[in-house]
């Protein structure tokens, strides 16, 4: 591990949003919840599971498969579209563990939404760590 994925790594902070895939491919945009000396603290702003990545190598604790890529911040407009995702989906999740049954309307992506999804590639590949 290169000195400049580490430093990259631990300065992330809380609030933050940064990238992670899985060896089988599967993408995960995650929002910094907590940092502790050994752990990074996230959400997955599309499903909303909480995962705990290691601070020094990246790695989800527990599954050595999925592994953050990237921790360029995301330009301002794509960054306010993963936040209200997140706030949304947030909200989702709360309706449907008090029972309530989703409509297709509730769960469509927007426009916007599927422009920041289709733009994560793009940002990963032009900055990976």
């Amino acid at each position: 591990m290169t000195a400049d994925r580490k430093t990259a790594l631990r300065n992330l902070a809380v609030g933050d949003i940064f990238h992670a895939r899985s060896s089988n491919g599967a993408s995960l945009v995650c929002l910094v919840t907590a940092i502790d000396d050994d752990a990074i603290y996230a959400r997955r702003i599309h499903t909303q599971d909480d995962e705990r990545f290691d601070r020094n190598t990246g790695f989800e604790i527990g599954k050595s498969h999925v592994k953050i890529d990237c921790v360029a911040p995301f330009p301002p407009d794509i960054r306010h579209i993963f936040l209200e995702m997140d706030r949304k989906y947030r909200e989702l999740m709360a309706l449907v563990r008090q029972g309530v049954e989703l409509t297709l309307d509730q769960t469509k992506m927007t426009a916007d939404e599927k422009r920041a999804s289709l733009f994560i590639d793009e940002h990963v590949s032009a900055n990976p760590i």
